[in-house]
């Protein structure tokens, strides 16, 4: 959240042999929002998605395995209704196989493990069924992804049409399943003489529009 509270203008003047010279100046303006209301996010299971362990064998040798689809519920709670969206910040970035998923980690530092991929379903806002939107720049215009994934590093929103515009509205309670897609990188493509560990790591970031 941006915490800034006031607008600074720096002016220089010059003096020269005792003659005052009006020097060029430049503006500097530092801008922000303080919400008044503040919004916390829980995930269930405590945000943990196991499966167990996998045989190796069991994995596809020249294409991408899918692993069975694991839904969380998602409840972002507000003390009033707040207008707000939802980063997605994969701490693997480097280890995805698909640009726009999340990573799952590597095998002796350069083997990319996998992919997961997530799904918003179901969203309702203050006991109101929403459209999951998502945003690729920040928040000034969005899209519906209702039955698509939200991609790795956009903006997520819930709301619906104004103006035949998608848009975001103020919400108090959310609730949403999260569906999350697992898929392991070719096996051929993968050190699996030792055992490797799914190291998959996002965190959810609510971010006040």
């Amino acid at each position: 959240m941006n915490k800034s509270l006031a607008a600074l203008a720096l002016f220089l003047v010059a003096a020269h042999q005792g003659q005052a010279v009006a020097a060029s100046s430049v503006e500097l303006i530092v801008k922000g929002l303080i919400t008044p209301s503040a919004c916390t996010p829980t995930l269930s299971a405590n945000g943990i998605v196991d499966h167990g362990k996998l045989s190796a064998k069991d994995l596809n040798q020249g294409t991408p395995t899918d692993l069975p689809a694991v839904t969380l519920q998602m409840n972002v709670n507000c003390d009033a209704q707040t207008l707000f969206g939802l980063n997605g910040n994969d701490n693997r970035a480097s280890s995805a196989i698909v640009a726009t998923g999340y990573g799952l980690g590597l095998i002796d530092n350069t083997q990319k493990i996998g992919t997961y991929h997530l799904e918003l379903v179901n969203p309702v806002a203050d006991n109101v069924a929403v459209i999951p939107l998502e945003s690729n720049n920040g928040g000034q215009t969005w899209s519906a992804i209702d039955g698509e994934y939200w991609y790795s590093g956009n903006l997520a929103g819930f709301g619906g049409v104004s103006g035949g515009l998608y848009v975001p509205v103020p919400i108090q309670d959310l609730t949403t399943d999260l569906a999350v897609m697992t898929q392991i990188a070719p096996a051929q493509d993968l050190n699996l003489s030792n055992e490797v560990s799914l190291d998959g790591s996002a965190t959810i970031e609510v971010k006040y529009l």
